[in-house]
C-alpha cells in the first residue's frame, strides 16, 4: 500500500474509518504535516488530446483563423456566440474573455453552425461526433437560436492521481466544484482507470454525452467503460436504475445529480453495494447539506428534540440537527481549484458541521513538479452551517 494510502487512514483514524480488503502497512514516522508522493514516471505531466481543429471547423471561417492562430489556443476554454453582439474567446485561468472581430455575429452564421453541429437534444446541448466538445443553445421565445457556447472538450490524463488511493477502498466518491473545475474530465479518466486497470464492470449513465462524447460508439477515453445514453435529462433517474438491473455493474458513474429522483436513485444504487463515482450541483460540502433535494447524499438531516438531562450533557439547546442515515457516498470531495481539492470523510464532517465545528480533512494538491502533495489533519476552511 502507498505512502499517500496510509497518509489519509492516519489523517482519519477512528472509529468512521472505512474498511478495506487490503492490508494496511503502518508508516514509520510519517510527515507531521504533510505526505508527499511521486507520482509514476508516465503520469508526471498532463497527456491531453482536444481535437480542436474538429470544433473551429463548426466556426466562421475569419473566427477559425483567428484561432488557429492564437498562441493560447491550448488554453481555449470556449467560444461564445450571440446574435448582434461581437464573438467572444475565453481561456482557461483567465477572467473575462478576448473579442474575435469587430463585428457582430449574424442569424446567417449562427444557421450555418447549428447544420454543422446537428440535431440539439431537449437540454439544448449538442456535440460533434467523435469529440468530447459540447455546443448548447440560448433560443429566443420563439424556439430560435440566438446563442451558442462552444465548449472545447478535452482527455486529460493525469487527473486521477490526486483520487487514485481513494479508489481502492472501493467506496463510492461525490464530486463538488463549480462550472468549469474539471469535473467531467475526472469522471472520464476515474471511468478509464476502474475499467482498464482496476479491471471493474463500469457504465456510465451519459445525460448529455459529456463524458463519452456525441455519437453511438463512445470516446476512447473512457477505456472498456460501457456507455448509457439518455434520451431525456430528466429520465437520468430512470436509466441509472436500468444499468443496475440490466447490466450488472460494479461501479456506476453519473455527472450532474440534482434532481430528488436522482439522489434517490444514487441511494438505491449504493444499497446494493454498487460503487458510484458521482457530482453534483454545490461548491461545498455545507452547500449540499443545507439542499434539501440533495441532502440525501450525504445522511439527510433531521431535527431532534433532546431531553433535558441530555441537552444539559451536550451543551447544546434541546433542538437540534442530526445526520439521519449513513451517507450515499463515504467520500466528498471539493474541487476548489483544479489542482487544489479537499477530501471530507462524509459522515465525520456532516457530524461535526451540524455540531456547529469544524471537521478535520485532507488537502490534496500538487507541487511545482507535478507531484500530488496532500497535507493531513487540515482544519476545515469551508463555510458552517
Amino acid at each position: 500500500m502507498s505512502v499517500l494510502m496510509n497518509s489519509f487512514v492516519l489523517g482519519l483514524q477512528g472509529p468512521c474509518l472505512p474498511k478495506t480488503s487490503h492490508a494496511l502497512r503502518p508508516v514509520s514516522n510519517p510527515l507531521r504535516s504533510r505526505s508527499v508522493r511521486a507520482l509514476p514516471t508516465k503520469h508526471r505531466s498532463e497527456d491531453v488530446q482536444d481535437d480542436l481543429h474538429t470544433l473551429l471547423e463548426i466556426l466562421p471561417r475569419d473566427l477559425r483563423d483567428n484561432l488557429r492562430n492564437e498562441p493560447r489556443r491550448a488554453q481555449l476554454l470556449e467560444v461564445v456566440m450571440d446574435l448582434g453582439r461581437r464573438p467572444e474567446a475565453r481561456y482557461l485561468g483567465e477572467s473575462g474573455g478576448q473579442y474575435l472581430r469587430s463585428t457582430e455575429v449574424s442569424i446567417e452564421e449562427l444557421e450555418e453552425a447549428q447544420h454543422a453541429v446537428g440535431e440539439f437534444g431537449g437540454d439544448n446541448r449538442a456535440g460533434i461526433e467523435g469529440t468530447l466538445h459540447r455546443i448548447s443553445a440560448i433560443r429566443s421565445r420563439k424556439g430560435i437560436i440566438v446563442g451558442l457556447t462552444c465548449r472545447v472538450g478535452r482527455a486529460v490524463t493525469g487527473h486521477v492521481d490526486m483520487v487514485h488511493d481513494l479508489l481502492n477502498y472501493r467506496k463510492s466518491i461525490l464530486f463538488l466544484g463549480r462550472p468549469g473545475v474539471g469535473k467531467t474530465t475526472v469522471m472520464r479518466e476515474i471511468a478509464r482507470v476502474l475499467a482498464d486497470e482496476f479491471h471493474k464492470r463500469v457504465v456510465i449513465v451519459d445525460t448529455s454525452n459529456e463524458i463519452g462524447g456525441d455519437g453511438d460508439i463512445p470516446h476512447a477515453a473512457i477505456g472498456g467503460a460501457r456507455r448509457m445514453q439518455v434520451p431525456e435529462p430528466s429520465h437520468q433517474h430512470r436509466v441509472m436504475i436500468e444499468a443496475v438491473e440490466n447490466h450488472m455493474p460494479e461501479v456506476v458513474i453519473v455527472d450532474e445529480i440534482g434532481t430528488e429522483m436522482e439522489a434517490t436513485a444514487c441511494r438505491s444504487i449504493a444499497e446494493r453495494g454498487v460503487m458510484l463515482i458521482g457530482t453534483a450541483h454545490g461548491e461545498q460540502l455545507p452547500n449540499i447539506i443545507k439542499n434539501p433535494t440533495l441532502s440525501d447524499l450525504v445522511g439527510g438531516i433531521e431535527t431532534v428534540t433532546l431531553g433535558d438531562g441530555e441537552a444539559r450533557a451536550r451543551q447544546t439547546q434541546k433542538t437540534i440537527l442530526e445526520r439521519k442515515a449513513p451517507p450515499t457516498f463515504p467520500f466528498l470531495i471539493e474541487m476548489r481549484e483544479r489542482e487544489y481539492w479537499i477530501t471530507h470523510w462524509t459522515e465525520r464532517s456532516v457530524d461535526m458541521l451540524l455540531q456547529g465545528e469544524r471537521p478535520m480533512v485532507e488537502v490534496r494538491q500538487r507541487d511545482d513538479q507535478f507531484r500530488v502533495v496532500i497535507e493531513r489533519q487540515k482544519l476545515y476552511e469551508g463555510d458552517g452551517i
